[in-house]
């Protein structure tokens, strides 16, 4: 069984994403361990108590210095030995400890085809903003490992999605979200609890399914 760790910040619809899929069994093999969120008002907490899954707010507003908001998180996350972390939307900074503790245990979603609008600053709404703004016909999302760079991680998955003329970022945001990160996310990790994700030299290599 696959004990994850989900990381949220705002909505939770990914979260929501991971945990229809987990209980309609398309993810398999699977369990979320623990929801925890830096933001206390953050839907995804509601979102996770309704489905009866433990859940806590770890927020750097009540630490007196964000050293020591890290360092509780990663006990936190220590404390709980998960399988594997996955970042859900959580708008918080992963310190190198943390990292480095969980090696190739951490992935994250991204609103694009990464290496495309991706790195720092490119994050919620301004991913789709820059994408619009340079024409692009073609956007998506990418399933990645963490590593120390920003999104610079092994990428698991990607999903094309079309940009159309009328699209505004809110709009291709919703879209992005349907056709692409609800998708693969589910599949990042049912590959991942099955077995069939590796990293070699910096690079996810995926086993294919056998007849």
């Amino acid at each position: 069984m696959l004990r994850i760790a989900v990381l949220v910040s705002g909505g939770g619809t990914n979260l929501q994403a991971v945990i229809d899929r987990i209980e309609d069994g398309t993810i398999r093999n699977t369990e979320i361990a623990m929801v925890i969120s830096n933001n206390k008002n953050a839907k995804a907490l509601e979102r996770a108590e309704k489905h009866n899954i433990p859940s806590c707010c770890i927020s750097p507003k009540d630490f007196e210095s964000r050293e020591v908001f890290n360092k509780t998180l990663l006990r936190t996350l220590t404390d709980l030995n998960p399988d594997l972390i996955v970042l859900a939307g959580f708008m918080v900074v992963i310190p190198p400890e943390m990292i480095r503790a969980f090696k190739n245990r951490i992935i994250n979603i991204h609103p694009s085809l990464i290496p495309s609008f991706c790195g720092t600053g490119y994050y919620g709404l301004r991913v789709h903003e820059a994408a619009l703004a340079r024409g692009v016909k073609i956007s998506g999302a990418t399933v990645h490992f963490v590593d120390e760079g920003t999104d610079t991680g092994p990428i698991i998955l990607q999903k094309a999605v079309k940009v159309k003329p009328t699209d505004t970022p809110e709009v291709l945001q919703r879209r992005i979200m349907e056709e692409a990160e609800w998708q693969i996310m589910p599949k990042a990790i049912d590959l991942i609890a099955a077995g069939k994700v590796k990293v070699v030299d910096g690079v996810a290599f995926i086993e294919e399914e056998t007849a």
